[in-house]
Order: structure tokens, then sequence, then C-alpha cells
């Protein structure tokens, strides 16, 4: 089984879409009220209406949307330059020293409150 997409379900889709838009780049995919990006080779993520869903998220930490990237403080700030609000700066979670192969996390949310994380890359292999 391939996970095909993550969905965030929304009051109002048009706000996230604006959002992400700017985050990710041009949607790969578009139909009725949904909205979609690639991330990798498939459809990643899609955003869309949902009846169940009304207002801000109550509890965005239960699912975050983690995003990779080469260099996590300038996508924090940038993607915080879109209205995003900071939950957590850049840190390195192991509390070690800045070294070459840093690992940085930070968390922010977006408009409807849930959360997405910015991360560094990270090398499975590395659990091990």
């Amino acid at each position: 089984m391939n996970l095909q997409a993550v969905m965030i379900n929304s009051e109002n889709p048009e706000k996230l879409v604006d959002f992400y838009t700017k985050v990710i780049g041009p949607s790969a995919f578009s139909g009725g009220p949904f909205t979609g990006w690639s991330v990798g080779e498939r459809i990643g993520l899609m955003v869309g209406p949902h009846s169940d869903v009304k207002g801000e998220n109550k509890e965005p930490g239960r699912i975050m949307i983690t995003f990779e990237s080469n260099d996590v403080k300038a996508d924090f700030e940038r993607i915080k330059g879109f209205g995003a609000m900071a939950v957590s700066e850049p840190v390195n979670p192991s509390g070690a020293p800045e070294t070459e192969k840093e690992m940085l996390l930070a968390c922010l949310a977006d408009p409807d409150g849930n959360y997405l994380q910015i991360a560094s890359p990270f090398d499975p292999s590395d659990m091990k």
C-alpha cells in the first residue's frame, strides 16, 4: 500500500488553497472544490471542504504535516511571511550544538490552525 495524499478539510478551503499555493507552489490538481499539490511522485497534499469541519482546528497537534527543507530557518521566515503563526522556532531537537549535519525542526500553524512542520532532510537509516 502507498500513501496517496493527506487531506486537510476546511470550512473555508479557498484560504488554505491560497496559503499552500504560496508555500508549495502551483497545484497539480484542481477539481470541483478540491485542490492538490504533488509532493514526490503522487498528489501529496489535498485541500477541500467537509461538512463536519467548522472554524479553526481545536486540536492542531493531533496531525502534523512535515515538509522537508534544505534551509529550515529561511523557509520558516518565508512561510511566516504568508501569515502563518509561529508555534516553535527552528531548533535542533537533540539539543546538540550546531554541527556539519545539523537537524532542525520548526512548527507553524496555517490559517485554519493546522500545524505544519519544517524539517531538515532526514535519512531513516540514521535511526538504525
